[in-house]
């Protein structure tokens, strides 16, 4: 057991419903993506939609994230956080429950859109208030959240097919994942006296120049938006991917789901390896690595070694998400500075990464095959380990000032 999880495990009550409230929280911001997957036949079956049509309810919702991550934290200096978390939380329960309700494309685009906007909000406001509350800590906390981020997906993508199967209707099985938010709003309540943002320091903000006015906010972006964009396909495709390849829906949640595994561990493992050096650019060398090679294996031999492809891209995308936000809060030395670069690059990271589902759709219907998407996303991962050589962390004290 490393040192930080020791650490963090001797820690007192406070900081233990702390951190549960963090991975509470975190677990309701993949599972409205995550769970249409598995379930994406039987939807098709059942409203009649195309694989283009379909991506929009992963691109949608991922570019109502790239929107709103840009005011979080302007919403929560204004509101305070603790009003706009249980706002957040409480737009995704609303909106998940509502497909319950769901009779069309529409109606599904319109609670992905709302549940998008939650996301955004706490994405954006989450991680720059783990760095205030723990910097000490914030390797392992920040992987403790992506862990529990990719932890939801994991959990949705293998019980709504079964649940789906048990009730008889895929929409009540996709609301169901409503019931996580109100746990998520009752964590966050007891918890919200410690996860508080950092006091303005109005001179620093006034001499502080626009992230949009900086190169390197602008590399740190694509560099999150590309790794995003890996990862969004494959939330999105990867069980329609193998039920094209004549695999069942609960065999096909089951692969998302052991991936997102994968994920969940490597959230955990990589960012505390990347700890004992400020140079996070060997560890982010070696995700990238991994990635490549489980996306040239579902390309090239996707039934032969399904489960190895899924393990392998599953460790390389789980590292790459947290690591690409430490990389980023690195930065700069004062949080709320760095919870803003972090918001910008999420911003645009996640604008990017939003039309990959759509792309991808549009190759399969073309080729009738998604090999051309994993291709794709080869090569944009080779394109992230050229990126990568670029973050010498004895080059950043100025860039983002």
């Amino acid at each position: 057991m490393s040192k930080s999880m020791t650490q963090s495990l001797a820690l007192p009550a406070s900081a233990v419903m702390t951190y549960s409230t963090i991975i509470l929280v975190a677990l309701n911001l993949r599972p409205s993506m995550a769970g249409i997957g598995p379930l994406l036949n039987r939807i098709q079956a059942d409203i009649g939609i195309s694989f283009t049509q379909a991506s929009l309810l992963t691109m949608l919702p991922i570019l109502a994230i790239g929107l709103a991550s840009f005011v979080g934290i302007r919403l929560a200096l204004r509101f305070g956080e603790s009003r706009v978390m249980v706002l957040a939380l409480g737009l995704i329960g609303i909106a998940t429950a509502m497909r319950a309700f769901s009779s069309g494309l529409t109606d599904l685009i319109l609670t992905a859109l709302a549940a998008g906007v939650g996301i955004a909000l706490i994405q954006s406001l989450m991680p720059v208030l783990i760095k205030s509350a723990m910097p000490d800590h914030l390797t392992f906390s920040m992987g403790l959240y992506v862990s529990a981020l990719m932890g939801g997906a994991a959990i949705s993508a293998a019980t709504v097919p079964w649940l789906a199967d048990h009730l008889g209707d895929w929409r009540i099985a996709l609301a169901l994942w409503a019931l996580p938010s109100a746990l998520a709003i009752w964590g966050w309540q007891r918890s919200s006296d410690v996860l508080v943002l950092p006091p303005v320091k109005q001179d620093v903000e006034d001499k502080a120049t626009p992230f949009y006015r900086l190169p390197r906010a602008w590399m740190l972006a694509l560099f999150f938006g590309l790794g995003t964009a890996g990862y969004t396909c494959l939330l999105a495709w990867l069980p329609p991917f193998y039920l094209s390849l004549g695999w069942t829906p609960t065999a096909s949640g089951l692969l998302l789901s052991f991936m997102t595994a994968a994920e969940v561990v490597a959230g955990l493992l990589m960012p505390s390896l990347a700890k004992h050096s400020k140079d996070r650019r060997p560890v982010l060398a070696g995700v990238l690595l991994l990635s490549i090679v489980g996306f040239i294996g579902l390309w090239l031999a996707p039934l032969n070694f399904a489960w190895l492809w899924a393990l392998i891209v599953g460790l390389g995308i789980g590292g790459l998400f947290p690591l690409s936000m430490i990389v980023t809060l690195d930065h700069h030395d004062n949080p709320r500075r760095a919870g803003g670069l972090l918001a910008f690059v999420q911003g645009i990271g996640y604008l990017l990464a939003s039309v990959s589902p759509l792309i991808a759709g549009h190759l399969k219907e073309v080729f009738a095959s998604f090999g051309p998407a994993w291709l794709t996303l080869t090569v944009v991962f080779v394109v992230m380990l050229v990126i990568n050589l670029r973050f010498n962390p004895k080059t950043y004290p100025g860039l983002v000032d």
